[in-house]
This record gives structure tokens, C-alpha cells and sequence, in this order.
């Protein structure tokens, strides 16, 4: 991501937003051609304007005011029309280009390994994909156009006033360059001012989306005053970040106000002496029009400078936008062998890898599964269980060694078909605020109502979900809140089973669950394993004896190896100890 500066503007992030527009340039070049009709039309009447004073109202010729007032009722009209397709194609316009830069930074994310995600909060980055891109449309429909509109209508408008009088816009320019000067210094602050808004709006939407999140931990352990405390904090930042901005715009303001008041000074003084003097070059609609052309010439550097803070605005979040779209995160997708079936043999040749560069998670490990065998995996916390089935589906790339299926490296095969093979259930099972059947099907097109039912009637869920309101159609809210944590891990089961894949992968933890529930996962369980490999990390003694293989952890390493009758004849075994502290009561009490 581009270091923040002080610098006014990034002509290089502006001309790659603009690269956004390629797709709709004719709706470009028509604002384009908009903006510059309007600058015409603006000169139009404060000349008609002069006209009408000098020719009808001072000779007092009745039927030539008339004209000159149609003619103003005309051109006013037109330049309302143009101003309506002005306005409406620039936000139009605007629109498009932020949808397209969203599809593009959700479509970028989607790719992202799940390290990234580890390290990024996702109160910033939903900032990202929300606020902050649609801040961007405001260069387009409040900034770009705007701002070139004002540009052309001051050249348009500083040309017709030399025509007319070069002494009196001579006096005008006097005080054109003090505001030129306050303008850029002020873009200058506005620019750093509102990059440290937009920190502070992240920071903010984190922590207030971490807090909600994590509601029950902070009333559970009290401490709901100190989190209001840090609370208060935070949002006092991001009332002082918005402050200096409002501060610097109560600076130039009024400063840019008082300008124009002195420049109209000057030209009704110097103006009126002339007339008074019998001039024929400066008239009283001379006057009446210059004191409306300088505000045409002063009335756009004043709203240049606001555009100016919309178009900083925009530029500041489109930076922090590209800067997620050039972040390189993603599993690198070189695989070219596409699978539509796997025999599910699995293979780990001497695996390291570590979820933190030099902390090593897997020391070597090595072991290799069978078609259709289910191999348990038993150890303490952080003995690296989960570790494994996190890198089967290459949710993270391994530091050293090979990943095996069927005899090929998972490098060798493409993401989506070996990931589509391998059905995934959690200890921490995740629902989506959507009804049953969509956090099912996860909205397949190929999986039908008909086959889900049929499918929970297989593994013995469908008594559960019909017996909630609305069935398969009850919506489970927010991380499933609706339900129990073993409703939502059989919701998990179905899933899996659904997807009908080769290899599964099974966190089975039941700590949390009552009787009735673990029977049903005990079931679900054994159904859906039958017929493929499956790598279960056993929390209940059950799976641990029908396992065809155990793999015991410790510290990152398969210190143990065997089933369950061979492992608990070794003396002093790991295996054996842990069985005897883990397992022997629940065996006892079967």
C-alpha cells in the first residue's frame, strides 16, 4: 500500500481509478462535454445580463427588455437540463465504477489464504469493502466532474472579462492569488486531515464490531466499564480527526468569503468613477456583470476547494482500496490436473509448517492413510491436530515436505477441484444468517431440496430440523444463534454429507453438547464416514476405537502410531497415558 504524504494528489492512483472508467467512456465524454457547455452557458448570463441593462433598462426601450428576458428564460433552461444529465451521469457514473472496484476486492479476498485473514482485523476490512468504496464514488459524482466544471467555467469566465474590461479585471486579479495560495495549503492539510479520519473510522468500526461479536465474554466477565472506557477513547480520536478538518475549513472559509467582498469593493469603486467619469468602455451592466463574473471566478475556487476535500476523500480511501488489491495473498493456484474424483489415499511425507514465520507448528510429520480408512488423531492442546487438517485443503501453504492424494502432490492439482473433494466440519462451526437449507446447500445449484431431506433423513437430522418453525426453511440469524452448538454442528454434518466428497475431515469435539445431540453426532458421524477416508480428530472414545489407524501428537510430532489395541500395549506409552486420563471414565461409564 502507497505511504501516506503530504502531497496535494496521486496522479498515479487517479490515472489507475480512471482505468475504471474505460467500460463506460461514452458516458465519460458526454459529462465531459456536459462540463464544458455548462462553462459557456454560466458566461452567457452575466453578458445578457450587461446587455439587457446597457441596451433596454438604461434607454428605457420597453420591447427590447422583453427579449433580452425571453432569451435569458431560454438559455436558463437549457442550462438546467444540462445541469440535470450533469449531475445524474457523473453519480451514475460514479456507481458503476464502485461496483466494478467491489465485485473486484471480493473477488481478491475470496483468494486470500486464511493467514491473511488471521492478521487482519475484520472491522478494517469490511471499512474497506464498504465505506471506504463508496467514498470513492464522490470523486465522480462530487469531485472529478465538479471540479472540471469549476476550472473551465473560471478560464471561460477570466477570458470574457479581459474582452470586456482588462483594467477591471486587472483589479479582480489582485486578490486571485492570496486565494490560490490559501486553497493549496489548505488541500495540503484537508489531504492528511482526512487520511487520519479514515484510520480512526477503521479503527472504530473494529473495535465496535469485535465488541458486538464478542458481547457475551464482555458481560460475563464484567467488563462492560472498561470496554466502555476504551470505547470512549477510540470514538474521541475519531472526534478529534474530524475536528481539524472542521477546523481548517472555519480557517479558509471565511478567509475566501472576505476575498470576494474586497474584490466587488474594488470594482464598484473603480467601476463608478469610470461611469462617473463618462467612460464608454466601462458601463453600469459592465459593473453589474463583473461583480457577477468575479463571483462566478471566486464562487469555484471556494467550492474547488470543498470538491477538493470530497476528491481527497476519495483518493485516500480508493488508496487504502488498491492497497488490498495489490496485497499478494493468496495460495498460489499452479495446479493443472482437474479432479471430479478422488480414491481418497492420503499421504504426509516429512511436513513442516507454522502459522508464524520461525515458530514451527509440525516437526516432520509423516503417516499415510488408506482408501476409505478413518484415521483418528488424539494429543493435548496444541499438540498440532488442527494443524493438519488445516493444510490438507491447502488453506495454508506448508514450509517444507509434500501433501499426497491418490499418489500427486495437492500442488499438482487445482484449488477448486481438490478443495471440492474434501468436506470440512469444525469444531467451531460457522452458519451464515440465512434459513437451514441455504447454510446447506451453501446455495449449489446442483443440490436440491429433495436430496438435503433425503440426506438428513440418511444420517438422522431430519426429525431436528422439521421440528423447528418453518423446517428446512427457518433461518438461524447471525452465526446460528438460533441454535444449540450441537444443532448447529449437525447442520455442519449435513453439509458435509451433502457435498458428497471423497476425503473427510472431521473435528469432532461434543464437550459442549447434550446427550441427545452427541447420539445424534455419534450417528451422523459413522454414517458419513462409511465408504471414504475420513481424518477425524477424536474427542470421544468411540471414534477413537473404530479408527483404522491412530495418530498420537505431541509438541508437533506423532510420537505414536497404531490402532487402538496396539497402542495401549505399550508400556508407559503416550498413548496409554492419555487414554487412561481422557478415555477410562467415559469407557467406564458405557
Amino acid at each position: 500500500m502507497a505511504a501516506s504524504t503530504g502531497n496535494a494528489f496521486d496522479f498515479k492512483l487517479f490515472k489507475r481509478l480512471l482505468e475504471y472508467t474505460n467500460a463506460y467512456k461514452w458516458t465519460f465524454y458526454f459529462v465531459g462535454v456536459a462540463a464544458v457547455l455548462l462553462s459557456f452557458f454560466a458566461v452567457l448570463r452575466p453578458y445578457l445580463l450587461q446587455v439587457t441593462i446597457d441596451n433596454s433598462i438604461v434607454p428605457q426601450d420597453n420591447d427590447q427588455l422583453i427579449f433580452y428576458i425571453s432569451l435569458m428564460g431560454g438559455i436558463l433552461m437549457l442550462e438546467v437540463i444540462f445541469q440535470f444529465l450533469f449531475i445524474y451521469f457523473a453519480n451514475w457514473l460514479g456507481q458503476e465504477v464502485i461496483r466494478d472496484i467491489r465485485v473486484n476486492l471480493f473477488e481478491h479476498m475470496l483468494e486470500f489464504k486464511m493467514k491473511y485473514f488471521d492478521n487482519s482485523a475484520v472491522g478494517r476490512l469490511v471499512t474497506r469493502a464498504v465505506s471506504d468504496i463508496e467514498t470513492i464514488a464522490s470523486i465522480f459524482s462530487q469531485g472529478l466532474f465538479m471540479i472540471i466544471s469549476d476550472l473551465l467555467k473560471m478560464i471561460v469566465v477570466l477570458g470574457f472579462m479581459f474582452y470586456q474590461s482588462w483594467k477591471l479585471t486587472l483589479l479582480v486579479l489582485l486578490i486571485l492569488p492570496f486565494i490560490l495560495y490559501a486553497t493549496r495549503v489548505f488541500q495540503k492539510k484537508m489531504k492528511l486531515a482526512f487520511e487520519e479520519v479514515r484510520t480512526q473510522v477503521a479503527n472504530l468500526n473494529t473495535f465496535v464490531q469485535e465488541r458486538i461479536t464478542g458481547m457475551k465474554i464482555v458481560q460475563l466477565f464484567t467488563r462492560e466499564e472498561r470496554e466502555y472506557e476504551k470505547f470512549k477513547e477510540i470514538n474521541d480520536k475519531h472526534r478529534k480527526g474530524w475536528i481539524k478538518t472542521v477546523w481548517y475549513n472555519s480557517i479558509f472559509f471565511p478567509i475566501a468569503e472576505m476575498s470576494t467582498s474586497i474584490t466587488i469593493g474594488l470594482i464598484v469603486w473603480y467601476g463608478g468613477l469610470r461611469v462617473m467619469a463618462g467612460s464608454e468602455a466601462i458601463t453600469l451592466g459592465v459593473i453589474v456583470a463583473f461583480i457577477e463574473l468575479s463571483q462566478m471566478l471566486f464562487r469555484p475556487l471556494r467550492q474547488i476547494a470543498d470538491k477538493f476535500n470530497t476528491l481527497q476523500m476519495g483518493m485516500v480511501a480508493a488508496n487504502r482500496v488498491f492497497g488490498i488489491l495489490d496485497t499478494k495473498a493468496s495460495i498460489a493456484d499452479n495446479g493443472t490436473l482437474e479432479i471430479d474424483h478422488l480414491k481418497g489415499e492420503i499421504e504426509f511425507e516429512n511436513v513442516h509448517f507454522g502459522y508464524i514465520e520461525k515458530e514451527e507448528v509440525l516437526k516432520g510429520i509423516s503417516f499415510k492413510a488408506q482408501e476409505g480408512e478413518t484415521v483418528a488423531i488424539v494429543g493435548a492442546t496444541g499438540a498440532g491436530k488442527s494443524t493438519i487438517i488445516n493444510l490438507l485443503n491447502r488453506s495454508y501453504e506448508i514450509w517444507d515436505g509434500r501433501i499426497l492424494i491418490d499418489g500427486v502432490d495437492t500442488k499438482d492439482i487445482t484449488l477448486r477441484s481438490l478443495r471440492s473433494q474434501i468436506a470440512i466440519v469444525l469444531q467451531d462451526v460457522f452458519l451464515f444468517a440465512d434459513t437451514i437449507l441455504n447454510n446447506i446447500t451453501l446455495n449449489h445449484p446442483e443440490i436440491t431440496k429433495e436430496t438435503v431431506v433425503q440426506a438428513a433423513k440418511d444420517i438422522g437430522v431430519h426429525e431436528f430440523i422439521s421440528s423447528l418453525p418453518g423446517g428446512y426453511d427457518y433461518n438461524v440469524k447471525e452465526r446460528g444463534v438460533m441454535l444449540s452448538s450441537g444443532q448447529r454442528q449437525l447442520i455442519a454434518f449435513l453439509r458435509a454429507y451433502v457435498s458428497n466428497p471423497s476425503i473427510l475431515v472431521l473435528d469432532e469435539a461434543t464437550s459442549s453438547v447434550d446427550s441427545y445431540s452427541e447420539q445424534l453426532i455419534q450417528d451422523a458421524t459413522d454414517k458419513i464416514t462409511q465408504g471414504r477416508t475420513s481424518i477425524v480428530i477424536a474427542h470421544r472414545l468411540a471414534t477413537v476405537k473404530k479408527a483404522d489407524k491412530i495418530l498420537v501428537m505431541d509438541a508437533g510430532k506423532i510420537v505414536e502410531m497404531g490402532t487402538h489395541h496396539e497402542l495401549l500395549q505399550k508400556t508407559d506409552g503416550y498413548y496409554k497415558k492419555l487414554y487412561e486420563v481422557q478415555f477410562m471414565q467415559e469407557e467406564e461409564t458405557l
